[in-house]
């Protein structure tokens, strides 16, 4: 893969890391996140397309828990459910 191309992990669409969010597991305190850009985030992180149908798939098969090896709280996908695109 081409370097700072990433895959959704719902769709399995490759595309630069920009067209994608980022949810991240923080290293050390295991606090879940969504990384907007701003500040740079280090830990495991998942890659998903920002659209409606990618989230929900996500959220249906636990995509982006099984990824991060965490449980994500309702409150990580409402806030990604705010910012969608569709």
């Amino acid at each position: 893969m081409l370097k700072d191309w990433r895959r959704c992990i719902c769709c399995r669409k490759v595309a630069h890391k920009n067209e994608f969010w980022r949810v991240v597991k923080a290293h050390p305190d295991n606090l879940i996140t969504i990384d907007l850009g701003k500040t740079v985030i280090q830990g495991r992180s998942a890659y998903l397309c920002p659209t409606a149908s990618c989230l929900q798939i996500a959220q249906k098969k636990n995509r982006i828990g099984k990824s991060l090896k965490a449980k994500i709280s309702e409150e990580i996908y409402q806030q990604l459910e705010s910012i969608a695109i569709d």
